[in-house]
């Protein structure tokens, strides 16, 4: 039997037992996977919104916070289309609207770039102030505790780009899965009761 990517993984039945998700082993671990991004991803909008609460910016969404830290990056100012490609997201008018009210907020300033019609965004020294409270606290109650994990280095940096690869393959997956037939239930002959 070939060895499969999965073959050392023992199906929990009792777990994955009537579970649409986890047909197979690898069904399984790939559910277990998404539902821990899932679970992370919930832990960590909670984390950036109470860093940024308590750092001054209480009135900023989840999305919000997160286009300010790219604004910084780099310290340069960065274009809505590039904001959206940093962060691997499409809806430009909702980014548009988040960098009005980061604007409005006095966080963030428009600038023009050199010789064109384009507008960019910059932080502002109000901006500056609130992320550099940020990364402090940021690095108080998270970076210094994470240095207890044995080889923690090593592992962010072997996850970050396990995550890069998998964007790639679920986005991949997304567009595929755009050019099927939608399911239609007009021949369901339930009618909504078990």
């Amino acid at each position: 039997m070939a060895d499969t990517p999965t073959a050392h993984v023992k199906l929990d039945d009792a777990h994955y037992r009537n579970w649409h998700l986890a047909r197979d082993e690898h069904g399984a671990v790939t559910t277990d996977f998404e539902w821990s991004v899932l679970r992370f991803q919930q832990a960590f909008e909670r984390y950036v919104m109470q860093l940024a609460a308590v750092c001054g910016m209480p009135e900023l969404s989840f999305p919000e916070i997160v286009i300010l830290h790219v604004i910084r990056m780099q310290e340069r100012p960065k274009t809505a289309a590039v904001i959206a490609r940093q962060i691997n997201r499409d809806d430009i008018p909702n980014i548009q609207y988040s960098l009005r009210k980061l604007v409005k907020l006095k966080l963030a300033r428009k600038v023009r770039e050199s010789g064109g019609k384009i507008f960019a965004y910059d932080v502002t020294k109000r901006g500056r102030l609130v992320l550099d409270r940020y990364a402090d606290l940021r690095n108080e109650v998270l970076t210094q505790q994470m240095t207890n994990i044995e080889d923690i280095g090593r592992k962010l940096r072997d996850t970050a780009r396990l995550l890069s690869l998998l964007t790639g393959l679920y986005d991949e997956a997304g567009r595929v899965s755009a050019s099927y037939s939608t399911v239609t239930t007009a021949g369901d002959t339930t009618d909504g009761e078990d």
